[in-house]
C-alpha cells in the first residue's frame, strides 16, 4: 500500500516572523519575543499569565543569565530601529534591574513574577514606533 497522501509541510520561523530592518518586521519580532517571554500560558486558578521569563528564572545563575540575553535581545532590536539612546538606555536599565533582582534568591522569583521589563521595554519601542512610524501600526483583533 503506497502513501501518497499529501502531508502538510512544517512552517518554519522565517515564514511566521518577518525578516529585515523594516519597523514593521522589528515590531512583530519584538512583540513575539515579550509574548514568549512574559505571557506565555496562564497559570490556572490565578488566571495570571506568565512567561519564560518567570519560569526559567527559578533556575539558579544560569536562567537568570539566559533571561537577561532574552531581554537584551529587545534592546538590540530596538537599536535597529534608530531609537535614541536615552531610550535604549531604558531599555537596558529595566533589563539590567530585572536581572540584578531576580538573582536574589526566592525573591527575585516573585519579583520575575511581578515585574516585567520586557512589557515596559515593549511598550518605549511601540510609542517611539506609533510616533516615528505610524505605517507599522497592526490593528487588534
Amino acid at each position: 500500500m503506497s502513501d501518497n497522501v499529501q502531508r502538510p509541510r512544517p512552517i518554519t520561523i522565517s515564514e511566521t516572523l518577518p525578516l529585515g530592518k523594516d519597523p514593521q518586521a522589528v515590531r512583530q519580532r519584538i512583540e513575539a519575543m515579550e509574548l514568549v517571554l512574559e505571557r506565555s500560558f496562564v497559570i490556572p486558578g490565578i488566571n495570571r499569565p506568565v512567561g519564560l521569563d518567570a519560569i526559567i528564572g527559578l533556575v539558579p545563575v544560569v536562567g537568570d543569565v539566559i533571561a537577561m540575553a532574552m531581554g537584551a535581545y529587545i534592546v538590540w532590536e530596538a537599536r535597529n530601529l534608530d531609537m535614541p539612546k536615552w531610550k535604549l538606555l531604558r531599555m537596558a536599565g529595566n533589563v539590567a534591574f530585572d536581572s540584578a533582582v531576580g538573582a536574589v534568591p526566592m525573591v527575585g522569583d516573585l519579583f520575575d513574577f511581578l515585574f516585567r521589563s520586557n512589557t515596559r521595554n515593549l511598550r518605549i519601542v511601540k510609542k517611539h514606533l506609533d510616533k516615528h512610524h505610524p505605517e507599522s501600526r497592526v490593528i487588534e483583533q
